[in-house]
């Protein structure tokens, strides 16, 4: 790829030193402002290349429209929720992120909350707390044996169902992307949504938030699991019904539910986040001193490799496509719907899958659907 000029950066949050420190090694003037409004953002983009931002920025299209010299936005962090993407895409604006950063503290938060609503920790130590001595009231059920349903199975899932796996739960899941022999070398049985409700003791969600994710908990799916099923989500709010969430809660459909994530946070839901069988947090899937500095460090080295044309990683706009990040990728347009001719891919390795879920995730946020896919040559 050719190198792209980024000379001045605006970093909007608090992100790793390390981030500012790597970028001012490799030459590139960086100013750092938080607690921005919109209108100061919108005032102070036009002086910028690049901006870097975690999640409370939020990158909308008129602050994207305001940035004359914008050439990259990159997040520290996985997903990019918080960019108007296609915004950035006709502009021509690189989007990326850090897919990898949080990876590993997403899924500890994850084995956290399954664990502690497999025998009420937080509800009991809070009893404790308030002086009680209650035994009985906190009952709890063992994980091994049990059934654990992962819906996503990317590098969050997998690290979930490798983990569980040690305490004796028996993983499934299903992802409309990663093969189902792959998932299969790590001890996941893929299969469809309709089979999976059922037999599922635990659900977890790992999928980004997108028009086929939203509410895909809902009444119905609800309805079809297990009484008493359990249900985490550490990815997006919004994957999970939230008022559904609540019915299933009241009538005990739903045995408890473990939530880092929310549709508007910090949550308005008073009900649902109050619920004695809810366990909440304040989004704290990448709250660890190391995934901070895992994914300040590498959007700082993704930007610096843009700027130097050694690679493109974590981008997530249709400019990517024509640096060809892909190997010998062909596609051919078909409506609205992509099919990827080759990849130029040789063998399903795990880092081969990762780079065609990566792809697709770009083809789905730019509104393709992949409809053929010929990973061979």
């Amino acid at each position: 790829m050719a190198p792209i000029s980024i000379k001045r950066i605006l970093i909007s949050e608090s992100v790793d030193p390390c981030c500012k420190k790597i970028l001012q090694e490799n030459g590139i003037q960086v100013t750092e402002k938080q607690n921005m409004s919109k209108d100061d953002l919108i005032a102070e983009i036009k002086d910028y290349d690049g901006l870097v931002v975690r999640s409370a920025t939020k990158v909308t299209a008129d602050v994207i429209n305001a940035a004359l010299n914008l050439k990259i936005i990159g997040r520290a962090g996985t997903g990019v929720d918080n960019v108007d993407v296609d915004a950035a895409t006709i502009k021509g604006i690189i989007v990326m992120n850090t897919p990898s950063g949080n990876t590993i503290s997403a899924a500890e938060l994850t084995c956290t909350l399954l664990m502690s609503l497999s025998r009420y920790v937080p509800q009991a130590a809070m009893s404790m707390k308030a002086g009680n001595w209650d035994r009985k009231k906190f009952m709890g059920t063992e994980l091994y044996g049990k059934i654990l349903g992962i819906v996503g199975l990317g590098r969050i899932g997998k690290e979930v169902a490798t983990r569980m796996q040690s305490f004796g739960m028996k993983t499934i899941g299903y992802d409309p992307i990663t093969p189902p022999e792959v998932t299969a070398t790590w001890g996941v049985e893929q299969m469809s949504l309709e089979q999976l409700w059922p037999q599922c003791d635990y659900i977890t969600v790992h999928t980004p938030l997108m028009p086929s994710t939203a509410g895909l908990l809902n009444d119905t799916s609800f309805a079809k699991c297990k009484k008493g099923v359990k249900v985490v989500n550490c990815a997006r709010g919004g994957i999970i019904d939230e008022d559904a969430l609540l019915r299933a809660l009241e009538s005990r459909q739903c045995g408890g539910a473990g939530l880092d994530v929310f549709v508007e946070e910090p949550p308005k839901n008073h009900a649902l986040v109050n619920h004695p069988n809810v366990i909440s947090c304040p989004h704290l899937g990448a709250s660890t001193k190391e995934a901070q500095a895992r994914c300040g460090q590498d959007i700082a080295l993704q930007i610096v490799d843009m700027v130097m044309g050694k690679s493109l990683v974590g981008a997530t706009t249709r400019k990517m496509l024509s640096y060809g990040s892909f190997p010998t990728m062909q596609t051919e347009k078909v409506g609205h719907n992509i099919k990827i001719i080759t990849l130029g891919i040789n063998t399903l390795s795990n880092e081969n899958v990762s780079i065609y879920t990566d792809l697709v995730l770009v083809l789905h946020v730019q509104g393709y659907k992949v409809i053929e896919v010929d990973m061979y040559i």
